[in-house]
């Protein structure tokens, strides 16, 4: 079984996959990794009988050399830093040393390992995990199919886009803005990160001043948007927000992952009635470098294990340092089916506009993408409407195998976009 796998192939251990940098030679580096996430310690003690090493300690099972280092060594790192070398190292970790709970699975897997001083260098990439996890957290409770019900899109790309201005809307301002949107047929919107529950427009006011606007629109045209409020804040006031937005007749909530932890997301998972959109505003902190952190490909599997239905994976052609590659990759993980999870849909952001709609279409060969553009949609020149109809347009060309050209001569909106945002990607 390959190592991105969510099971192991054996159902009684974790895989950690990581990718190491080291003065040392990388087999005594790799046992120090394994010896300080399990029984050892800097040095032999008493207890540390072979019968519990035998039963709890973690196992070097696979390294595999990479090219040298070309940048600096991590601070306080040890060793013949002018020599050093990495590897892809792939670590056994007994599922008894945890338990299937992610909290301490991630104390194991993720704890003090990024400050061992032999590493110059240490990057989670991936892991394997066995059954009981899937067993124990459940993942999406909609995934795909159940954002789609309930955003009335069966098929094709679903259009969104974030509240713009980020933040310092009035209710009624933002209701305003909400009406635009439904009425041009846009399929999703969502509370920027930023905005949660501040005192000039808390959560009660905003959810009083939206719904009402979508269920008219709804009972007009027989489809209400989604939207995704935003209701990050302590563990203890996720169910009370949660329960708001329902009893409003919402049917989406949004929370900040790395900010309520992903034991507040499992949390949420547990008690949630409605979607769960998860935003991953402040990742970067955990995986822009590529010596030290946790990679997009081994969090994500966290993140559906909890339970959200939608996670961020930005986007082609983006704001951020991500490359297409990067993003596409991204997307990819999160496309892959997970055993005994439904699917959790990849949402693509940052930078987005209609012009990337063919070059996104043919990179990753889906439709089943919820793609939000912020200033994509309320900066073109003739207003947000126009905005959501270029997406549409161009998305739709694009899934109808047409070329840039053909979408160009038919779509005006996506014409005058392309006048503000710059040429379209073919």
């Amino acid at each position: 079984m390959a190592a991105g796998d969510l099971v192991s192939a054996a159902t009684d251990a974790v895989v950690a996959t990581y990718v190491i940098e080291t003065g040392l030679d990388l087999e005594r580096a790799a046992e120090i990794l394994a010896g300080e996430q399990s029984t050892g310690t800097f040095v032999r003690v008493e207890r540390e009988s072979d019968a519990l090493r035998d039963r709890f300690a973690a196992r070097v099972v696979e390294i595999t050399e990479l090219p040298p280092a070309d940048s600096s060594p991590l601070p306080g790192a040890v060793g013949d830093l002018g020599h050093r070398r990495r590897a892809r190292v792939r670590v056994r970790f007994p599922l008894e040393n945890s338990g299937p709970s992610i909290p301490n699975l991630l104390s194991t897997v993720a704890g003090n390992l990024f400050e061992i001083k032999e590493l110059s260098g240490v990057k989670l990439v991936d892991l394997d995990l066995p059954p009981a996890f899937a067993q124990r957290y459940g993942g999406p409770r909609f995934g795909l199919e159940g954002t789609r019900r309930l955003m009335s899109r069966p098929t094709g790309a679903m259009i969104g886009t974030i509240v713009k201005p980020s933040i310092g809307l009035s209710p009624a301002e933002l209701a305003e803005l909400v009406g635009e949107l439904a009425r041009a047929g846009v399929d999703f919107i969502k509370d920027d990160e930023l905005q949660g529950n501040a005192p000039h427009a808390p959560l009660a006011a905003r959810v009083a001043a939206v719904m009402p606007v979508l269920e008219r629109h709804a009972d007009r045209t027989g489809v209400k948007p989604m939207y995704a409020f935003n209701i990050t804040d302590d563990i203890d006031r996720l169910e009370a927000h949660h329960d708001l937005v329902v009893a409003a007749g919402g049917t989406c909530v949004m929370a900040v992952i790395a900010h309520v932890g992903l034991a507040g997301i499992a949390h949420l998972r547990r008690i949630s009635g409605v979607p769960i959109h998860g935003h991953r505003a402040g990742f970067g902190a955990l995986s822009r470098s590529d010596r030290l952190g946790i990679s997009f490909t081994a969090w994500q599997k966290l993140a559906r294990l909890c339970g959200v239905d939608h996670l961020h994976t930005n986007g082609i052609s983006n704001k951020f340092y991500e490359s297409d590659d990067d993003v596409l990759a991204s997307v990819a993980a999160v496309r892959t089916p997970l055993p005994g999870l439904t699917s959790t849909v990849p949402v693509l952001s940052s930078g987005q506009w209609g012009g990337l709609a063919h070059a996104t279409y043919a990179a990753t060969g889906t439709a089943d993408l919820l793609v939000m553009a912020g200033g994509g949609i309320h900066g073109h020149p003739d207003g947000a409407a126009a905005g959501v109809t270029a997406m549409r347009e161009a998305w739709s060309s694009a899934e109808r195998g047409e070329s840039v050209a053909q979408a160009l001569a038919a779509s005006p909106a996506l014409r005058r976009a392309a006048e503000t945002f710059g040429p379209v990607r073919e």
